[in-house]
């Protein structure tokens, strides 16, 4: 039951949006926990589910730190969760996610190239990222946190999303 009311409240949060100027959080913690609900909603192709599954955060010290506490002794779909800090996307071998961050965002194009038509969620913190082909966006819209879905983009990496997912974002 439990369970259940923090997964409730965690989609009524994604759904009306996180008030950025609260202050109640901080924005690191924020996309953390969207992180760890969005991976629950995609679908990731059967040859993508061998060996650990590989979450790599470009860029943002204090994400990848959150999410290798969220994902500490956790699996996700069966796989160990391995979750690789990096400063720049040359340094990513292979990821199921790749979250680049606002700071890294100079780096897309290479990140894009890098990882077109592989089963890789990229997700990033720039306005104009999601049009450009990330995967998801995040996004500010009247002073709260949104995400943009880009669907070409997630249909291009070989991924599927749920339509609880599809429906609490804005789609391009």
């Amino acid at each position: 039951m439990k369970r259940i009311s923090r997964v409730l409240v965690v989609i009524v949060l994604m759904v009306f949006g996180f008030n950025l100027k609260s202050g109640d959080r901080p924005i690191h913690e924020i996309h953390s926990m969207l992180m760890f609900n969005f991976i629950k909603y995609v679908e990731w192709p059967a040859d993508a589910k061998a060996g650990s599954f590989v979450i790599a955060v470009v860029g943002d010290e204090d994400v990848a730190s959150t999410i290798q506490n969220f994902y500490a002794n956790r699996t996700v779909k069966g796989q160990s969760v391995k979750v690789v800090n990096v400063d720049n996307v040359e340094a990513v071998n292979n990821a199921h996610v790749l979250y680049l961050s606002s700071n890294r965002s100079k780096d897309f194009e290479v990140a894009q190239e890098k990882f077109a038509g592989k089963s890789t969620l990229m997700i990033t913190d720039k306005n104009g990222l999601g049009k450009k082909g990330s995967c998801i966006n995040f996004q500010e819209v009247n002073g709260k946190l949104r995400f943009e879905i880009n669907q070409e983009s997630i249909k291009g990496n070989n991924l599927k999303i749920s339509t609880q997912l599809s429906s609490m974002g804005i789609l391009i």
